[in-house]
């Protein structure tokens, strides 16, 4: 019996590792023979460096930049793999909500500096090609402070740069490029579809949860429909493309300053880690996250793993803290078994506590009655 463990974080109380290891540990109690791999994944979100590292060998080397507001210093780095010569910058590291409290959320003051000082840290390191895993920002700047870490320069009507923050993004006159910028081959793993403008944009979808009022989503997408014009028309480039929207529009100031691709980050990810080659002999691949919901069939780290479990003709199963997806909805995606770890009479709260317990309950739940003795 050979079982592959791919699970995505469950955000704010298990990362995709620990999630992996409980789920193992427990098989191991009921099938002492079974041959697991563990896998854990990421969509290009929070969690996404760590994943990589211990799903392809790689290491984590530190680096102290600028955090989402500009008098804050971070602890952050990069992912490092020796032989591909690559680095994978996770910006949620850098300037992600995660490193703000619900006071300091302001995405008029935030800045995306910190993680284009990555970035230029991981050039110097000596990589060839450049993952930019691009969930959970704090931001809504275009990517202009990532790129000013670059050395490119934002200069208003009177000849001065603009501030950092999302505030002064209608500011922008003239855009400088650096005389000495030389990058390698950047991809954006992108785990959204949003434009950057628009009622479907960077400011109006996650402006507000960024702490974004309704004055503010107005004055950022605004400033953002300027920006857009001014790339346009200084580079010729369109940079209001489908999910142009990811992290407050650092993928459009990728596209526009780093000559960046943008990638499903699931899709980059399965390939990465070679998920396919496992799969081809595997009797079953167990998969889960937090909630599993209509969101996680589209484009988030499980549709990713079903895609290619339907290639190999493995069985699937979703192991889950929550469940609001029908049997018949998932069976019609090619799931065989969903198991939720919150049972109707527990409190979500009660179900947060205990997700480790409950976690490894489900996958002996899985075990006793999928698994044929």
């Amino acid at each position: 019996m050979k079982i592959i463990i791919a699970f995505d974080s469950f955000k704010g109380t298990l990362t995709a590792i620990e999630a992996c290891s409980i789920v193992s540990k427990a098989i191991k109690t009921k099938l002492p023979d079974a041959d697991l791999v563990l896998k854990p994944m990421a969509d290009g979100g929070e969690g996404t460096a760590q994943a990589m590292i211990m799903a392809r060998n790689g290491k984590w080397i530190p680096r102290r930049v600028m955090g989402p507001l500009s008098d804050m210093q971070v602890d952050a780095g990069f992912a490092w793999f020796e032989k591909e010569k690559e680095a994978l910058v996770e910006m949620a590291k850098a300037s992600g909500m995660e490193l703000l409290s619900k006071e300091q959320l302001n995405p008029y003051k935030t800045t995306t500096y910190g993680t284009g000082q990555l970035i230029k840290a991981a050039i110097e390191y000596g990589a060839e090609k450049i993952l930019l895993a691009v969930g959970g920002s704090a931001t809504v700047d275009g990517g202009v402070g990532a790129a000013k870490a670059l050395g490119w320069k934002f200069i208003d009507k009177n000849g001065k740069e603009i501030p950092l923050g999302g505030k002064y993004l209608d500011k922008i006159k003239k855009i400088l490029k650096p005389n000495d910028i030389t990058l390698p081959l950047v991809e954006v793993l992108c785990d959204v579809n949003n434009p950057l403008c628009g009622r479907n944009g960077a400011a109006r979808i996650y402006g507000p949860q960024k702490g974004a009022t309704p004055e503010m989503v107005a004055q950022l997408d605004k400033g953002l429909k300027s920006f857009v014009e001014v790339v346009k028309k200084e580079f010729d480039c369109d940079i209001d493309v489908a999910g142009a929207g990811a992290a407050g529009g650092l993928a459009s100031g990728a596209i526009a300053f780093m000559d960046a691709t943008l990638v499903s980050g699931i899709d980059a990810i399965v390939k990465l880690i070679k998920l396919e080659e496992y799969l081809a002999d595997a009797d079953w691949i167990i998969t889960g996250e937090g909630k599993f919901d209509h969101q996680s069939l589209m484009g988030k780290a499980i549709s990713g793993i079903l895609k290619i479990a339907m290639k190999t003709n493995t069985k699937a199963a979703v192991l889950a803290g929550q469940v609001s997806v029908s049997q018949n909805d998932y069976k019609k995606s090619g799931i065989d078994v969903v198991i939720s770890c919150k049972k109707p009479e527990m409190s979500l709260d009660y179900a947060i506590s205990n997700c480790r317990q409950l976690l490894g309950l489900a996958a002996c739940q899985f075990v006793q009655e999928h698994i044929k003795p």
